[in-house]
């Protein structure tokens, strides 16, 4: 079984949350992200999406781009009054859109457990966009994008 642990998030105030929170990174391309940051200086894209603040001819794989990410994640987090919790918690995740509801828990989870296949994998990731989140994890010293996993019911976590 996997083994999930608490993490201490930093987060943004809950006054400012709704203009920090983002889509996911890989749901919009380069100029959607750009429009949709265009009149918000702390939206989260600026960090997941940071090569937007680049000459469009910047490869988005490109050292420069992590740097950027890792600059505006600095910038936000003093500008948008972030706060990291004290101590190491689990969060309960709740989305609805319409009908459809999902909840679960943010944790962190072990890379080993990952690559031993604990975890099973539900589709093939091309070895450029795990080198791309890899570097962008390094670079920022966070990680700024959820992996989503499930699992067969255990009363403990219910």
């Amino acid at each position: 079984m996997a083994i999930i642990r608490p993490f201490k998030a930093v987060r943004p105030e809950k006054e400012v949350a709704h203009l920090v929170a983002s889509v996911p990174y890989d749901v919009v391309n380069r100029e959607e992200a750009a429009e949709l940051v265009k009149d918000n200086k702390i939206n989260f894209l600026r960090v997941t999406r940071s090569e937007i603040e680049l000459p469009p001819e910047t490869n988005p794989y490109d050292k420069i781009v992590y740097e950027k990410a890792k600059e505006n994640f600095e910038r936000l987090k003093q500008e948008a009054q972030m706060i990291q919790d004290e101590e190491p918690n689990f969060y309960i995740y709740h989305l609805t859109m319409g009908e459809q509801k999902q909840v679960g828990i943010a944790a962190t989870f072990s890379v080993d457990d990952y690559d031993n296949d604990i975890i099973k994998k539900h589709e093939k990731t091309r070895k450029v966009k795990e080198d791309d989140r890899t570097n962008h994890i390094v670079t920022t010293a966070a990680q700024t994008g959820a992996v989503f996993l499930t699992y067969k019911g255990i009363d403990k976590v219910n």
